[in-house]
């Protein structure tokens, strides 16, 4: 397999916390990687590391191959990383189709002067646009929705939304940030058979995530945090027996 993300001795500094300590591990091309760790164990900084929204205080982020280290979060996203977080960052009060549209600019470069002018290329982008938006309102299975602002629907097709407008990207690599977060266990199904087939798809996925039960199902391998320290990485069952990380969560993981 294709190591597609490659994070070594990655260390991010607040003053004198030490949120992220020397982190090392790495994500093969089409695999679904889970982070987990209880809170405060620097998920999300790590993920803020990768998506270059602060930079590290010391290691490397390889992406594909090269040095991202240091890139600008649009210069990452540009490469083929896409992420969502923990708060859904929608456009509430904009139609689900607008926040979908929003997502896909980054992939365009129509300006001023080609809406002005009707240029060819602004032309070919906005069917090239509207042909993705569809595409990816039938992947979430968010059709229904299409015109409604994105606040107004329900909290579960609100994190596939989240998840639809970063697929809008055409990212190869998938960061979610704990994508069942504030969902019920009957709805997070949903989401489940959503990452399903954005692995089936090709594109690889690395997820922050509670949910034990979820994960035992869903992950490839497992890399567990606590106190921005790695305490183990593996298959799930290996990591879920890890007395390190059972002591972490200070209980079991369930199988």
């Amino acid at each position: 397999m294709t190591t597609l993300l490659r994070v070594e001795g990655l260390t991010r500094l607040f003053g004198g916390l030490v949120a992220v300590n020397k982190v090392d591990f790495d994500v093969e091309e089409g695999k679904i990687i889970a982070i987990i760790g209880p809170n405060g164990a620097g998920k999300s900084t790590l993920f803020n590391l990768i998506g270059g929204t602060i930079s590290p205080s010391s290691g490397k982020v390889f992406f594909a191959g090269n040095d991202i280290t240091g890139w600008k979060p649009y210069s990452i996203a540009r490469a083929g990383i896409a992420r969502t977080f923990q708060t859904t960052a929608l456009f509430e009060e904009l139609p689900v189709y607008v926040n979908l549209v929003i997502g896909h600019r980054m992939r365009t470069r129509s300006g001023l002067w080609d809406v002005i002018l009707h240029t060819p290329r602004q032309k070919r982008e906005k069917n090239e646009t509207t042909a993705k938006v569809l595409e990816v309102l039938e992947f979430t299975e968010l059709g229904e929705y299409i015109n409604a602002p994105a606040g107004s629907i329900p909290q579960e097709a609100q994190k596939r939304l989240a998840i639809g407008v970063a697929l809008m990207g055409n990212p190869r690599l998938l960061l979610l940030d704990e994508p069942t977060g504030g969902v019920g266990m009957g709805e997070t199904d949903n989401i489940i058979a959503l990452i399903d087939r954005i692995r089936a798809k090709g594109v690889t996925v690395c997820v922050i995530e509670h949910k034990m039960r979820m994960i035992m199902s869903l992950a490839d391998r497992i890399v567990a945090l606590n106190f921005g320290v790695k305490i183990a990485e593996g298959d799930p069952q290996r990591v879920c027996d890890d007395p390190a990380v059972i002591e972490a969560y200070l209980g079991e993981c369930i199988a």
